[in-house]
């Protein structure tokens, strides 16, 4: 590990790129927190040390993004347009930061997630074929190969690492985030999407950070995809009890169909565009991480009960 090493974190405003803003603290690194205010340090609750920096920029303006990268080593790709606006904004986005990335010459470390894969009937590994038939999810496998494409022909440095839909301190606005947090808390029903009993893979933020940082540092891993490591799946009703456990709260699981979540979209934009990811909760969506443990092993993922106590720990602070 060298510490002279500058990495920017593109989108450090938001829950992936603040937790690899925080896991790059942690180690000592050098790191750039980018978000358009330049102020992504406010939310991280102490002071970052004297090799932390906070930048403004618009990554969708190409000469805010250019001196954004300038001098970099790494740069992390967590920035995303509004969820709604995905299909009109985010390859253009991924498009123009790829071209910065590579002009720097930088190696793009880009955060991804596994709505490519569409509806599985088993584990989901880097093989898996992109199949998705949502918007989002041809999005995400039309960025990808393009950054795939970009790496074969020696144009720019590149590798992808996918999560599951994740949680833990800064997680608001995931399936898994304010609204079931707060609910826990609160002892009222906790609602899990279409079926309770399907197993699911959750991704915890800091290993997801830990497992980004890695493929940021190791070249042998450029050029591919990887998967981050979780702790083992878990349907959504033993999820729920061992939150309301760490939450002292009686566990009282709900499922929120895909009618109410229609409904309810009406009056909470968060909520309109979930009806397009039912089907990861309606079969088993399982990620299995394997070749990350043996090329890069071992990596000690965070049991869902320490890492439960921690989230609720931070969602106690927040209120």
């Amino acid at each position: 590990m060298d510490p002279g090493r500058l990495h920017v974190v593109l989108g450090a405003g938001g829950a992936t790129g603040g937790a690899i803003v925080r896991e790059l603290v942690g180690q000592g690194r050098r790191v750039r927190a980018v978000t358009r205010g330049g102020n992504a340090a406010a939310s991280y609750g102490t002071l970052p040390p004297a090799s932390f920096e906070d930048v403004a920029a618009d990554v969708t303006e190409r000469e805010q993004l250019r001196r954004a990268l300038d001098g970099a080593d790494v740069v992390f790709h967590c920035a995303q347009p509004a969820y709604a606006r995905w299909p009109q904004q985010f390859p253009a986005m991924t498009r123009g930061i790829a071209e910065a990335a590579a002009a720097a010459g930088v190696k793009l470390v880009f955060a991804d997630n596994l709505s490519m894969y569409g509806p599985v009937d088993g584990p989901m590994t880097e093989e898996t074929p992109p199949a998705a038939q949502t918007k989002k999810g041809k999005v995400r496998a039309a960025m990808a190969e393009e950054l795939m494409a970009a790496h074969r022909d020696g144009s720019l440095r590149v590798v992808i690492g996918r999560s599951s839909d994740y949680f833990g301190p800064g997680g608001l606005n995931s399936a898994i985030g304010e609204r079931f947090f707060k609910a826990l808390l609160a002892g009222k029903k906790t609602q899990w999407l279409a079926d309770l009993d399907q197993p699911h893979t959750i991704s915890y933020l800091p290993d997801m950070a830990r497992a980004f940082v890695i493929l940021g540092e190791h070249p042998e891993a450029d050029g591919k995809v990887w998967h981050t490591p979780a702790a083992p799946a878990l349907t959504g009703r033993r999820y729920v009890e061992l939150a309301a456990r760490a939450a002292g709260t009686p566990a009282r699981p709900a499922v929120l169909g895909p009618g109410t979540v229609r409904a309810l979209g009406l009056f909470m934009p968060a909520l309109r565009e979930l009806p397009e990811l039912m089907y990861e909760y309606e079969r088993p969506f399982v990620s299995d991480a394997s070749k990350f443990q043996a090329a890069f092993g071992p990596f000690a993922v965070t049991p869902h009960e320490d890492a439960l106590r921690t989230t609720l720990a931070w969602y106690r602070g927040r209120a």
